[in-house]
């Protein structure tokens, strides 16, 4: 089979096209054909050594993908080759891939490929974050930054469903287009000059809940402008810095800064309860409740394309790097 592989994390001109051995499934494993794999932030950090968790070399990029299950291990019950699936593999970038069972999902019929391949990771997060880390309540007031990126359009989504009224930021008329079509009932630029006025121009009794992707400048200015017992969600740090925040503001708001981190909530601490949230999601999308955007696509041979413009934080929803066709 052709993977993309590296054996040094310098640079993503290491990256080259391979021929390895197409991998059998071994208990409670299933073998994808591989169609699309979700291509985020995190995963081209994870390319170039840069993130928190490296990974061994040689590295295959890509953890999210979509397909059709091709063979199936002994003790796997529920799903049969020619599935169509989502699920969560180690080396996304090839067009076969091993998951156990517990990491493989079922798409609904309405839900193409390309939606399915960057689903999972930033549904999920959306969901914790809002709902059992920020425990929103209908009514409340959301503000979005980042609001057409991955995770960001997820929770304009996400916070919509749940009830609450949603303020999206984005960088250019097309993003801020696209928070609005997601349901966004406001939007604004992300310019640092003047924003807190601009905001509360927009919202002038305040923000409950910030979703913040991004931590670059507007950190500051957005939790300042949270209303007394507001939340403000850390999810990462695509601006690339890691900003500081007086710690007298959570005092003197009686506001919390809450850190959401999807890899140890889904993979360490709580995965049945990461399992419960994508069934919950997946039955949105069945019922037509949730249409997830599919981001950018780049083909097989763009593959450093694809991993650049991820690292970029500039992409519209998921990038999407497409291995077969869907």
């Amino acid at each position: 089979m052709k993977a993309i592989q590296a054996d040094d994390l310098s640079s993503i001109d290491k990256y080259r096209v391979v021929e390895l051995e197409v991998p059998d499934p071994g208990p409670d494993e299933v073998r994808i054909r591989i169609a699309a794999c979700g291509v985020g932030y995190v995963d081209a950090l994870v390319s170039l050594g840069r993130y928190q968790v490296k990974p061994p070399l040689p590295h295959v990029p890509g953890g999210e993908v979509s397909g059709w299950i091709d063979s199936v291990g002994s003790g796997v019950t529920g799903l049969a080759p020619g599935d169509r699936v989502l699920a969560q593999v180690r080396g996304g970038f090839a067009e076969y891939a091993l998951a156990p069972v517990t990491a493989v999902n079922r798409i609904p019929p309405a839900m193409q490929l390309d939606q399915a391949a960057g689903f999972r990771v930033n549904y999920v997060t959306a969901l914790h974050g809002l709902r059992d880390r920020a425990h929103i309540k209908p009514g409340e007031t959301l503000l979005v930054i980042g609001a057409a990126g991955g995770v960001g359009s997820a929770a304009v989504q996400v916070g919509k469903l749940l009830g609450a009224r949603v303020v999206a930021v984005a960088s250019t008329p097309e993003k801020r287009a696209l928070a609005a079509r997601s349901g966004a009932e406001i939007t604004l630029d992300r310019d640092p000059e003047g924003w807190r006025d601009r905001l509360k121009a927009a919202v002038p009794g305040g923000i409950d809940v910030a979703f913040d992707p991004v931590s670059g400048p507007l950190l500051q200015p957005a939790f300042r402008s949270l209303a007394w017992g507001g939340r403000y969600l850390v999810i990462g740090f695509a601006s690339g810095e890691i900003p500081a925040l007086p710690v007298n503001l959570p005092l003197l708001k009686g506001a919390a800064l809450v850190g959401v981190d999807y890899r140890q909530f889904a993979a360490v601490f709580e995965a049945a309860a990461a399992q419960r949230e994508l069934d919950e999601l997946l039955a949105w999308v069945a019922e037509g409740r949730l249409v997830p955007p599919a981001g950018r696509a780049f083909a097989f041979d763009q593959y450093r394309e694809a991993l650049t413009y991820a690292l970029s934080g500039e992409g519209i929803a998921k990038t999407i790097f497409e291995v077969a066709s869907t």
